[in-house]
């Protein structure tokens, strides 16, 4: 069954990764995952990391790997802002790995409380979240 079509924009501090229009937006908020249709009504929300899906006509699905953001939905068109978003064909599984695990050392050595825990806290959860998608083929 064909959906009505809505634009969504993928922007990060480098520049624009997606402009076009799908059928669905997929990912996941601070309170759980989220499906996004045409005419959906207002919403903003905090976004974890995640594998961001966008389904186009004719069910091609286009993924990325998507790090901490917002997502805002006004007029029929969704904005997605993030701090990274990367195919999964661009993804290097060991240099996550080590990122990864730089992180937990870092993590396991900042003091409780601290707003560098917190920062190391968020390294590992993106990390772990690339190397799913990484690892799913997508």
């Amino acid at each position: 069954m064909a959906r009505t079509p809505f634009q969504v924009e993928v922007l990060t501090p480098e520049g624009k990764v997606f402009d076009d229009e799908v059928e669905m937006l997929s990912t996941r908020t601070a309170t759980g995952s989220i499906g996004v249709l045409a005419n959906h009504a207002p919403l903003m929300a905090i976004l974890e990391p995640t594998e961001l899906r966008l389904h186009r006509d004719g069910g091609e699905i286009e993924t990325f790997a998507q790090a901490e953001g917002y997502l805002q939905v006004i007029d029929n068109s969704a904005l997605v802002l993030v701090e990274e978003a990367h195919k999964p064909e661009d993804l290097d599984r060991s240099d996550l790995e080590s990122r990864r695990d730089e992180a937990q050392k870092g993590l396991d050595d900042a003091e409780e409380g601290s707003e560098e825990r917190r920062g190391y806290q968020r390294d590992v959860k993106r990390f772990e979240a690339f190397l799913k998608v990484e690892g799913s083929g997508a």
